[in-house]
């Protein structure tokens, strides 16, 4: 679950913010013009040397990030950023387009695509990156791993990426929580980015997607794995996430009841602890003080600004948060063959008025006290787990299934003529069976005379996976 989420542009301007004024806090959320349906999607992955799965540090001597992030400019279509002039290269940015890839705490890379129009789109975009990342990825040694924690490395192996506002959380996050570090470098997810067309819509839907998150973790588990063995979690990702920050994480119970409006997440945003400011292209570290305070004190002489409250939303990590577009947080990274699934089973539910509906009626009566105490059930046992008093593959089933009809719905064919359930299907099987991802990473490990082996073949990143671009390659 990102911790950068690609603030870095928006987080200063080249002209100086307006002071905030009290109508701003809701301004962020504002839509207008045609209704649109389009897709974002956001995934990480752990890069390993061969042969003996060592992770990648960011500026290794031979192989790094640094080498990887130099391979894919030399090509001529990846531009670098930097936090600062002559700063270290933190991301890439597509050249003419609106992909991003970026660095997680640990040197996990984070895909962040381009707004798309159906998921088929989605599978194409991540098939073009695989693409670009095979040549340098190959040239190195470096495997890439698809799964939702890191598999082997242990804290002191992993390198932090060299991003100032790294530092503030790395000294902020053992005063919150006990895995606040894991969450940072060793853990990795896929995210959907959903549009919502007003207010009514957005409140709508963000009440809907939390009650869900807890199904889609146990859809998506897909992290059996700590440190080379077995850890008895199908999530540790989920798991991490229990006790990562109690302020800014979680489910937002207050905001599932009907009736929410955007004020109701301002109100739940002004009183969750900052992390930094900018000032000058520099972080300003302020850790501790609401955001309400600081609004009305200030803070060692700065003064509250737009880009400050845009920067502090986007230090929130709910299940699903509120922005310019609703953004669901709650699944494992998958692999390529399931990583399309996550926006066809969001884009089903969310995007077809029938089965929002069905959606909002099945979780209409399930408490915000329930979905929390089934959490860490679901982390450890997925669909096996309980939830309102039944097994959670029960209701994994019907909401798997109100978003295959959503999607059948939707109609968004590709060249073949197959609708966007095609993403979706082999998921649903994987569910009508009672298994999750996790399931089928941990089927047999116990038998191979190999485990450690056994472990980085089921999780490594399969280029054969999908139709990429072979002249590229």
């Amino acid at each position: 679950m990102s911790v950068v989420d690609h603030d870095d542009a928006s987080a200063e301007a080249t002209t100086v913010s307006p002071p905030l004024r009290g109508e701003d806090l809701e301004r962020p959320f504002a839509r207008s013009g045609p209704r649109r349906e389009w897709l974002g999607t956001e995934s990480e992955k752990f890069g390993v040397l061969r042969p003996n799965a060592t992770p990648v540090s960011y500026d290794g001597r031979t192989c790094g990030i640094v080498q990887i992030f130099d391979g894919l400019m030399a090509r001529g279509d990846w531009a670098p950023y930097r936090e600062r002039e002559g700063g270290p290269v933190v991301a890439l940015s597509k050249v003419g387009g609106s992909t991003v890839i970026s660095l997680e705490p640990g040197a996990q890379l984070e895909l962040s695509g381009a707004p798309v129009e159906t998921v088929h789109d989605v599978e194409a975009e991540l098939a073009e990156h695989l693409a670009d990342i095979a040549p340098v990825s190959e040239t190195c040694g470096i495997d890439w791993l698809a799964v939702g924690y890191h598999p082997f490395a242990r804290p002191e192996q992993l390198p932090w990426v060299p991003k100032e506002r790294y530092e503030i959380m790395r000294a902020y996050f053992p005063r919150v929580g006990t895995r606040g570090l894991d969450m940072m470098r060793r853990t990795a997810t896929v995210q959907v980015n959903l549009d919502y067309h007003d207010e009514e819509d957005a409140m709508r839907k963000l009440r809907v997607a939390l009650k869900l998150s807890p199904i889609a973790t146990a859809i998506f588990a897909n992290s059996p794995f700590a440190e080379g063995r077995a850890h008895g979690w199908r999530s540790e990702r989920a798991h991490v996430w229990l006790d990562t920050d109690r302020d800014r994480a979680g489910l937002l119970e207050a905001l599932m009841e009907p009736g929410r409006r955007y004020r109701d997440y301002v109100a739940w945003a002004l009183d969750v602890p900052m992390y930094f400011i900018k000032r000058g292209g520099r972080v300003v570290a302020n850790t501790g003080q609401s955001f309400r305070d600081f609004r009305d004190r200030g803070y060692e002489g700065h003064r509250a600004r737009y880009d400050d409250w845009l920067l502090h939303l986007n230090t929130l990590f709910p299940e699903v948060r509120l922005q310019k577009t609703l953004e669901v947080r709650s699944a494992d990274m998958q692999s390529v063959q399931h990583l399309a699934a996550l926006p066809a089973f969001w884009a089903g539910l969310m995007y077809d008025e029938t089965s929002l509906a069905a959606a909002e009626a099945l979780v209409a009566r399930w408490s915000p006290s329930a979905l929390v105490a089934a959490r860490p059930l679901i982390a450890r046992e997925a669909l096996n787990a309980e939830l309102c008093g039944r097994p959670v593959r029960h209701w994994a089933e019907r909401v798997m299934a109100l978003a295959l009809e959503g999607l059948s719905r939707r109609g968004r064919r590709d060249e073949a003529g197959r609708d966007e359930r095609r993403h979706l299907e082999p998921l649903a099987a994987l569910v009508a069976a009672g298994r999750c991802p996790a399931d089928d990473l941990l089927d047999g490990l116990d038998r191979e005379q190999d485990p450690r082996a056994a472990i980085l073949r089921r999780t490594r990143v399969d280029f054969d996976a999908l139709p990429i671009r072979r002249d590229r390659v």
